[in-house]
C-alpha cells in the first residue's frame, strides 16, 4: 500500500455542501428485520427530496444485489457488508450529500467503525427500537416464519444477536409511532442541528 497516494482534489466537501445549501452527514437506521428501516428511511427521503436536498438512500437489500453480492450472512461477511457500505457512504457525504443508510447492522463494533469514517457530527445513529414481537409480527418478507422453520440460518433475533446502541442520536419505535410522526421527529432533529434548513 505504500506506493499508493490520496489524490486531493480542487473542490472541497465544503464547497460541495455550500452549493448544496445543507449539512453533510450519514444517517445510519439500524434495527431488526421488520423494524421499519428502509420504510422510514424512504419518508425522510422524500421529505428530504421535497424541500429541494441532496440526498441518497442506501438500502441493505438494494446493496446486496450489486456492491455486496459475494456475500452472504454469517458474521464475518456481515462485518464486511457494513464496513463497505461504511466507505461508500464517506465517500456520498464527502460529496456533500445526505447519506440515508438502512442496514440491519448488528454489531456495535462495526456501527462504531462507521462513525469514526466520517467528521463528528457526521453520524447521526437511529435506532428502530421496534420490539421483536411486532417485527416477527409484521414478517413483511416471510423471513422470520422461514428462520423459525430452520430455512434460514444466522437470522438476526433468532439465532444470531442484535446488540442495541447504548446511545444513539434518536430512538423510534415504529409500534408506536407513525411512519409520518417518526419521519417528522427526524427533520426536526436535523432542522434543530443545522443539517437542513427550516421550511
Amino acid at each position: 500500500m505504500n506506493h499508493i497516494v490520496w489524490h486531493n482534489h480542487q473542490i472541497t466537501k465544503a464547497a460541495r455542501a455550500e452549493q448544496k445549501q445543507q449539512k453533510p452527514c450519514l444517517i445510519w437506521f439500524t434495527g431488526l428485520s421488520g423494524s421499519g428501516k428502509s420504510t422510514l428511511a424512504g419518508a425522510l427521503e422524500q421529505e428530504l427530496f421535497n424541500r429541494g436536498h441532496h440526498s441518497y438512500l442506501l438500502d441493505g437489500d438494494n446493496v446486496r444485489h450489486g456492491l455486496n453480492k459475494d456475500l452472504g450472512f454469517t458474521d464475518a461477511d456481515r462485518v464486511e457488508n457494513i464496513r463497505r457500505i461504511g466507505e461508500m457512504a464517506k465517500l456520498f457525504v464527502d460529496a456533500g450529500m445526505i447519506v440515508l443508510s438502512a442496514f440491519i447492522s448488528p454489531f456495535k463494533a462495526e456501527r462504531r467503525m462507521v462513525r469514526e469514517l466520517v467528521e463528528a457530527g457526521e453520524f447521526i445513529e437511529v435506532h428502530l427500537d421496534t420490539p421483536l414481537s411486532a417485527c416477527e409480527e409484521r414478517d413483511p418478507k416471510g423471513l422470520y416464519k422461514k428462520a423459525r422453520a430452520g430455512e434460514i440460518r444466522n437470522f438476526t433475533g433468532i439465532d444470531s444477536e442484535y446488540e442495541r446502541p447504548e446511545n444513539p442520536e434518536l430512538r423510534v419505535d415504529t409500534s408506536v409511532l407513525s411512519v409520518e410522526d417518526s419521519a417528522k421527529k427526524l427533520v426536526d432533529y436535523l432542522v434543530a442541528n443545522k443539517i437542513i434548513r427550516a421550511k
